[in-house]
């Protein structure tokens, strides 16, 4: 039998051994698990922009784990579910219900208000906080959830900022509208030619399409009698390149105005050589007018290329960082305890200092930058504050 001191020293050197051992699976176990889902179009004809917003997130993740931000002093995984809600609203309550059950943190999506629109409800009833970094239509606002923010202006200052520029800036008298009947598109629409006709403007013809149509033949040959000095589009840029390419070849001057929804670079894919002259209007400050603003495109390209970036990742990263340091200021993960903090968070953002949310989840003393089409390139005209 070994004496007792050599039994000690045994003893010892199995305990230096093992406690490495027990220490990191004492830390694996303490680590909490935070989950982001982020739910937008990755198929199908909006998958760009959907998938844009996705690397938007991917990036904050991806700090937010490399500063190894803690929740009440716990070690936390950041991580990511992203879904396809392929841009339809049916598909959209299967990925809002789909998120709610496997019981993720918070929710950065939808990009349409067609999405968001009866996603919401659904995570209202769960009390997950969603933010949206696109969806403009007011009415989802207006709705009462609790669990909704938007990280951008909405279609009430879009359409006004653009029927407000056609006015004083392109003095236009004559102008037609078209919608995609989207909760998105007939709401910017709408309040462009509200607004046009307040302002002395003319509404010469008023016509609706839906969102799948890339033919615009029937609907041109009428538009093109009344000679608008304007086309207002309201939709996404999936469906007015090809209308503004077919616009051209029936000869029309008319200048493309539309939301947010055209802004993105692929309208120039779509459009080609058409696109310039383009004017169109999307939430925020340009990245380059901003103080982080270029850094931060910058990562983004060396992380995902040029070629990725369209409109909505610094909305969606914002968006991110707004959900994680809520939780840290309410110490804790779970959406009911969290979800107070969020609308005084009080983010300095890459696309906006000082983030706060209205009592209805809109933000407060948003900005909207009127942009122009320049040899293929989406250039700023002017930036407005919205009050």
């Amino acid at each position: 039998m070994p004496h007792a001191p050599a039994v000690r020293r045994r003893l010892a050197v199995l305990a230096a051994l093992f406690a490495p051992m027990l220490c990191t699976a004492t830390a694996q176990a303490a680590e909490m698990r935070v989950v982001i889902g982020v739910a937008v179009p990755l198929s199908g004809p909006l998958s760009a922009s959907g998938q844009d917003a996705v690397n938007g997130v991917q990036l904050a993740i991806d700090k937010l784990n490399a500063e190894h931000a803690r929740i009440a002093d716990q070690p936390v995984r950041w991580l990511m579910d992203a879904e396809d809600d392929q841009g339809l609203p049916n598909q959209a309550t299967l990925v809002a219900q789909k998120l709610v059950d496997e019981h993720v943190n918070g929710v950065v999506g939808h990009q349409t208000s067609g999405c968001t629109f009866p996603a919401a409800r659904i995570y209202s009833a769960a009390g997950i906080p969603q933010i949206t970094p696109s969806s403009t239509d007011p009415k989802i606002a207006q709705q009462g959830y609790k669990t909704f923010f938007r990280m951008i202006a909405n279609d009430d200052a879009l359409g006004a900022g653009l029927a407000n520029y056609a006015d004083h800036t392109l003095k236009a008298k004559r102008v037609a509208v078209v919608d995609d009947r989207t909760a998105y598109g007939e709401g910017v629409a709408e309040v462009f030619a509200t607004t046009a006709k307040r302002d002395g403007m003319t509404v010469v013809d008023r016509e609706y399409t839906d969102d799948k149509t890339t033919q615009f033949s029937a609907i041109l040959t009428r538009i093109r009698g009344f000679h608008p000095d304007v086309v207002f589009y309201g939709g996404m840029y999936s469906q007015a390149g090809p209308l503004l390419r077919q616009m051209r070849q029936f000869g029309m001057k008319a200048t493309l105005m539309g939301g947010d929804g055209i802004c993105a670079p692929a309208m120039a894919t779509l459009a080609g050589q058409a696109v310039n002259g383009t004017i169109c209007a999307q939430g925020g400050v340009p990245l380059s007018r901003l103080p982080k603003g270029q850094a931060w495109k910058a990562d983004y390209i060396q992380h995902f290329g040029q070629g990725a970036f369209q409109l909505y990742s610094p909305y969606a990263y914002d968006a991110t960082m707004v959900l994680a340091h809520a939780m840290m200021k309410a110490r804790s993960a779970d959406p009911k305890v969290y979800l107070h903090a969020i609308r005084d968070v009080d983010d300095d953002g890459i696309t906006k200092s000082h983030i706060r949310f209205t009592s209805t989840g809109e933000l407060v003393h948003p900005s909207i930058t009127l942009s122009m089409f320049v040899h293929g390139k989406k250039m700023p005209l002017a930036v407005e504050r919205v009050n």
